[in-house]
């Protein structure tokens, strides 16, 4: 068992996430947003996670976003900074930036302001990019958790998250 400040549900899923993509030979990074970090601290609390972990990098403002994991700023403006379109732009630019095989974006509302009619708070945006995988096949998903609090929003969005980082994820 780890012992972590982090609650046991995410550490649990890290370290299978970690141990799954270490034996599939995988190595992996995060872009995070309305999470903040909390993925890339989950998977750092696992003994051994250099093997796997390339990157987190995390871009809350949009010009972070844009610098740091080259997402156009045309996206953003167009589709928002919480859309399919950025996330997969994050986790695109994620493993382009780092050489990374997999990344996960995460972008959302976490609260307890900043929503809107068509997204409101709880709203959070995931993407999964593969190196080398074309943009069609690209795994995205929006979720709306509803309002259990910032930083329930965030934990279940850095849960989705990890659960995406699994080799068999979206895999029949």
């Amino acid at each position: 068992m780890i012992v972590s400040l982090l609650p046991d549900a995410l550490t649990s899923l890290a370290a299978r996430v970690i141990e799954e993509n270490r034996s599939a030979g995988r190595r992996i990074a995060v872009a995070e947003s309305c999470t903040g970090g909390l993925v890339s601290a989950a998977l750092t609390e696992i003994p051994g996670s250099s093997d796997v972990f390339v990157a987190g990098i995390v871009t809350y403002a949009d010009e972070a976003k844009m610098s740091l994991l080259s997402v156009a700023q045309d996206v953003i403006e167009t589709f928002g900074a919480v859309s399919l379109a950025t996330a997969w732009a994050m986790a695109h630019g994620a493993v382009e930036k780092t050489g990374a095989d997999v990344a996960v974006a995460i972008t959302g509302i976490a609260g307890p302001s900043g929503g809107s009619e068509r997204k409101p708070v709880g709203t959070v945006v995931f993407a999964r990019s593969i190196a080398g995988e074309e943009a069609d096949n690209a795994k995205v998903d929006q979720r709306a958790f509803g309002d259990l609090g910032r930083s329930g929003i965030r934990l279940q969005a850095a849960l989705c998250a990890l659960e995406l980082l699994l080799p068999d994820a979206g895999r029949p």
